[in-house]
Formats: C-alpha cells, structure tokens, sequence
C-alpha cells in the first residue's frame, strides 16, 4: 500500500465512524479530495484569502491562530491527526480570513474544495449529514471553551487540554499552547512549577 492510500484509508475510516459509505460512495469522495504536504511552519492560509476547503490532518499537526493589533498570537485551535482544521466562519461566508493556519511539525492534510463538497453534498447525502454533524459539534466546543474561559482557572483550562491531546506538551511548543489557553508562556511555566 502506498502513502496515498494509506492517507485515504485514515480519511475513510475517520468518515465512517460518523457515517455509512459503501465502495461506490468512498471513490466518489476520494475523487474529490487534494492531499497537501506541508513542512514545519509553512502555511495553509494566510489573512486576506477566504478558506475555500475543509481540512482534515492525516498525519502532523497544525494551528490556527490570528494577530491582535499588538502583533501577539491568539491561537484558536490545535489539530492533530484526525482532527479538522479551518476557518470556518471564513470559509461558511466566503469573506477574507483573518487567520493563519500554519503546520506545527510537518502535516499531510486532506481537504476538499467548497465547490467540490457542494457537489459531494448533492451526489452523496451522507456527507452532507457528516459535515452537518461536525459543523454543529464545531460550533458547541466553541461555546463550551468560550465559557470555559470565562469561568475556570487556568491550570484547570490547562489539565484539560492535556488530557484531551494526549502526547501535546512533546509535539507542539510551551508558546502555542500558553497562546491556546490565553495566557503567556512564563505564566503557564509558572503555574505548571506552582502545581508540581
């Protein structure tokens, strides 16, 4: 089996733990779908261009993160393998992005162009449901950190992006987490020194 396929066995797999496709449906979806290798640090999208794909990691992991009017880093979120990453409001409006989506170590990404979805959407309805169903948990994990944020001490915010991504602190820097979880990298150090 050669690396394509095996990307596509990981894609295919990721796809049917939420819904059914048989052999016709997965060419099809295959069909539609670019494989994009990026090295460390290199970027997907950058602000000023609209996301015109959905983006699945294969392999590596990414972020997305913008610059406040200070230059300092927001980081929105972290994938890993298995995981989506995007703008989404960029890419559900067509309007420019603010973000950047730059590869933490070297990725694979597996995405699938708007216009190509839009046809996916009316020639296999299951993966209208599937993008449905991702769009909506989307949507809640955002509402359920923005919360968190606002009501849970850091450490806490801390543990739990730890248990959730398994193996992180080895894979992506102190910086970009203390930036996932909204404070500076000496704070988060501090507090992890603070709870030893």
């Amino acid at each position: 089996m050669n690396m394509q396929e095996q990307y596509f066995d990981v894609f295919i797999a990721h796809l049917r733990q939420t819904i059914t496709l048989d052999e016709h449906t997965v060419h099809k979806v295959l069909d539609s779908v670019e494989i994009v290798k990026l090295k460390r640090k290199e970027f997907l999208l950058t602000p000023g261009q609209p996301s015109k794909s959905m983006r699945f990691i294969v392999e590596g992991s990414a972020r997305c993160y913008y610059l406040d009017e200070n230059s300092q880093e927001h980081t929105l979120q972290i994938g890993i393998e298995n995981w989506w990453i995007n703008d989404l409001y960029s890419f559900l409006t067509q309007k420019d992005s603010q973000m950047y989506i730059q590869a933490i170590e070297p990725a694979v990404i597996l995405q699938i162009s708007q216009s190509n979805l839009e046809q996916l959407y009316q020639e296999v309805p299951e993966i209208s449901t599937f993008f449905r169903i991702k769009i909506q948990s989307a949507y809640v994990a955002l509402q359920e950190r923005m919360l968190e944020n606002l009501s849970t001490e850091v450490y806490s915010r801390y543990q739990k992006f730890i248990k959730e991504y398994r193996d992180i602190e080895q894979r992506v820097p102190q910086y970009i987490i203390a930036s996932y979880l909204g404070v500076t990298p000496e704070f988060l150090s501090y507090l992890k020194k603070k709870n030893l």
